[in-house]
């Protein structure tokens, strides 16, 4: 399957139409009825084989090629049993049963076995590619895999180093790394003993809803419903994705109708849609956080009373309503909405007198704010509310603007004085942003352990590092939510992070298409239940 030269200058429903078989559909405005119509930015797409798939759009595809043996329920984003029936862990903490649904197949007709599923799991070991430390965290690694994960006729033993917290293990299960791939078919595509991975990358071999039709990086990507699934078969025929990186003609094509769904529209784009009956807007969250970071070589930022009064000279709020609408929502600890233990409560807004009254009681005399900032129309605005609320409050702030490169590096050498982020979790476990903001086993600098938020920032964590080491471990479920709930309240009142918002997801959608999941936080777009 080829894309035509004039792929740019058509109308998504026109390309769609073409490759899709189907030309005299391209006369009408209209998307074809049996495809849903996606315009999004794609650029980001390294593969699309789950083993190495990583980024938003390429795990959204394998979220709808693929299943893993515990999955997100796309309505209720609770965990639920996938390709797994049941599963159970011995009293030693490390031993996992998981029995496997039975008549299940892959797109290619072969069965769905323990066995089929332990080879994936090794296979994502074994090939170590980026996403593959979510898996490495149990112990695995490519000379042991094979002792520690074994399947035989319905069963599936999985052994872990440590006696982790069960739903650690569960919810890791659930990324797109840990999905079940058609051993037998992949192996006949091995080249050079690389187990698939270069077909993979644009191929698939899964269980999902779809099969992935052709992919064009960086123009398009095609999927096609597959009779049988078996959570019930996808409502909609054919998957469109097409690749539109700039938010105004989404917005443009999302009105006249070529496409369906508009993914990465701004909060001017989603404005200009108001009262557009033919649209509505869906709004939900993501995974990131926004905060900012106070580098604690500077003695300044270990003082409480000047932390705080920081805290209080932040107009979260307004930012929210203003130069911000509809990109985040206020958020003030460093788990999203949706996580186990995530606090919702907004205990700071912006009060400049509390503020100054603090900065008094701190002893820190005409404070100078130097904050990283990136250069970009978002990050800028936000620099400068702060700049501005921070300087009503008598601490005057210095923006150094730079390129997101450059303020990565300093900031990863602990080169900075402040600094305004965004950190997006890693898999959808508390584990995955507790470790990094609450954690730091080795503060000096020959540790260069830029992994840990904490570190960045010279910040010694002191008890929470334990405390943060001790959850991971609970198996109680709601103990563990507990112990996560504290820290994060530890947190917030003590270190050198102030998280400010969370991220927002507004996506334009024709009136007619319903039941499209986005994910929230914690799970990739699930397009097998959307209809239109």
């Amino acid at each position: 399957m080829t894309y035509l030269p004039f792929a740019r200058k058509a109308g998504a429903a026109v390309l769609a139409a073409l490759l899709l078989g189907s030309a005299p559909a391209a006369l009408m405005a209209a998307t074809p009825a049996d495809t849903l119509v996606i315009a999004a930015a794609i650029d980001d797409i390294v593969s699309l084989d789950p083993a190495e798939a990583y980024e938003f759009s390429g795990l959204d595809v394998v979220n709808n090629t693929y299943d893993g043996l515990v999955e997100i329920n796309p309505k209720t984003l609770q965990l639920e049993p996938g390709l797994a029936a049941s599963w159970s862990v011995a009293d030693d903490g490390v031993t996992y049963t998981f029995k496997m649904k039975p008549g299940i197949t892959f797109s290619s007709g072969n069965p769905v076995t323990a066995e089929a599923a332990a080879w994936s799991l090794q296979r994502a070991v074994k090939i170590n590619k980026t996403p593959a430390f979510i898996l490495n965290q149990f112990g695995w690694t490519k000379d042991n895999v094979d002792s520690m994960i074994s399947g035989k006729g319905d069963t599936l033993t999985i052994k872990v180093d440590k006696p982790f917290a069960p739903t650690f293990l569960y919810n890791c299960l659930t990324a797109g790394v840990a999905s079940i791939v058609d051993a037998e078919t992949v192996k006949t595509h091995d080249a050079n003993g690389d187990m698939g991975n270069e077909w993979l990358k644009n191929n698939s071999a899964g269980t999902g809803a779809y099969t992935l039709k052709s992919f064009k990086p960086n123009e398009g990507i095609i999927l096609e419903m597959r009779p049988g699934y078996w959570r019930g078969d996808a409502k909609i025929k054919n998957v469109f994705v097409q690749h539109i990186p700039e938010a105004a003609t989404e917005r443009l094509q999302l009105e006249k109708g070529d496409v369906d769904v508009a993914r990465s529209l701004t909060p001017t784009d989603v404005a200009g849609l108001q009262g557009n009956k033919d649209v509505t807007i869906q709004n939900d969250v993501g995974g990131q956080v926004y905060y900012m970071a106070f580098n604690q070589k500077n003695e300044n930022y270990k003082n409480a009373k000047f932390l705080d009064a920081m805290r209080w000279a932040i107009d979260y709020q307004g930012m929210a309503d203003t130069i911000m609408k509809g990109a985040v929502i206020p958020h003030q600890s460093f788990l999203p909405q949706g996580y186990l233990g995530a606090l919702d409560d907004l205990p700071y807004k912006l009060d400049i007198p509390k503020a100054k009254e603090l900065l008094k009681e701190s002893g820190v005399k005409d404070p100078v704010v130097t904050i990283s900032v990136r250069n970009s129309a978002d990050r800028m605005d936000v620099a400068q509310s702060i700049q501005n609320t921070f300087g009503q409050a008598g601490i005057k702030v210095d923006l150094k603007v730079g390129e997101g490169a450059e303020q990565l590096k300093e900031y990863r050498a602990r080169l900075h004085d402040a600094t305004l982020q965004t950190w997006g979790p890693d898999y959808p476990d508390p584990n995955t942003n507790s470790s990094t903001f609450a954690e730091n086993p080795n503060n000096s600098d020959e540790a260069k352990a830029t992994g840990y938020l904490a570190w960045r920032n010279a910040y010694d964590p002191g008890e929470l590092t334990a405390m943060s080491q001790a959850a991971v471990m609970e198996r109680d479920p709601d103990k563990r939510k507990a112990m996560y709930e504290e820290i994060e309240k530890k947190h917030r009142e003590t270190s050198p992070f102030i998280l400010m918002f969370q991220q927002a997801r507004q996506t334009g959608v024709r009136s007619n298409v319903k039941d499209l999941y986005t994910g929230g936080a914690v799970d990739a777009v699930a397009y097998w239940l959307a209809t239109k």
